[in-house]
């Protein structure tokens, strides 16, 4: 593919967001994140991305709030326009989202919505209104969770909408296969490093015990699959689980 290609990214600001955004650009893409309230961490990613001789632009974006999504899609229209001349872009990645730790019997109909309207809804609904504006032979990636594989004690609202978004991303591949869109999942364990998930030292520590490379993950270790499958190398992958656990839990 050309170097000129564009991705659209949700939570580029800190963690696997910014790792993605920075790996992508490394790949001669250029880049479109979003934040929900970190702009300066945004403006900062923006910044090194340029640095690295790519295009890049941040808009703000509440991706569990749905009612937003079409005056997000005119800004996105207008910043390709003024940005990158041009009406298109070529690889979303839906990445926003946050965690949830709490058991079942304690789960609050408040906490289940916040979890599916992040992680799930939202994800099918910006999925669905960018699609006119994602070009024919693009990508779309969904991050997912190595937990829909391995059940964890009090992650089942979060697991259930990332299994959820699975199965959506099958349903993107056969009925997005007459544009030449291929869609992938990619689905990380436990990672450590500018996410919002819990990080102690004993946790850490039973994470490198389950996992059969012998330690944490790191930002670091996911963003160039990403990147990976938005190259010409990756065309032939679609519909697919990709898990990236360093061999968590086998």
């Amino acid at each position: 593919m050309s170097t000129s290609n564009i991705a659209l990214l949700t939570g580029g600001s800190r963690g696997l967001g910014k790792d993605m955004a920075l790996k992508l650009a490394q790949q001669g893409i250029d880049v479109i994140l979003t934040y929900r309230s970190q702009q300066a961490e945004a403006a900062a990613v923006v910044a090194e991305i340029q640095a690295l001789g790519r295009r890049a632009a941040a808009l703000p974006l509440d991706a569990a709030d749905l009612s937003t999504f079409g005056a997000f899609f005119t800004q996105v229209t207008k910043v390709l326009a003024d940005t990158f001349g041009t009406d298109r872009f070529d690889f979303l990645i839906n990445n926003a989202g946050t965690s949830l730790t709490a058991p079942i019997a304690e789960t609050t109909e408040a906490q289940f919505d916040e979890m599916l309207n992040i992680h799930f809804k939202g994800v099918y609904f910006l999925t669905q209104q960018a699609l006119p504006l994602l070009r024919d032979g693009g990508r779309i990636i969904n991050i997912s969770s190595a937990t829909t594989r391995v059940s964890y004690a009090g992650v089942s609202a979060y697991a259930t909408m990332k299994g959820a978004v699975e199965v959506f991303t099958r349903y993107l591949a056969l009925e997005l296969g007459s544009r030449n869109i291929a869609a992938n999942v990619v689905a990380p364990g436990a990672v450590f490093g500018g996410g919002a998930m819990t990080d102690t030292p004993e946790i850490r520590a039973w994470v490198a015990q389950a996992t059969a490379l012998g330690r944490v993950a790191e930002p670091d270790d996911i963003g160039g699959i990403v990147a990976f499958l938005c190259t010409n190398a990756a065309r032939w992958l679609n519909g697919q689980r990709i898990e990236a656990t360093g061999g968590m839990v086998l």
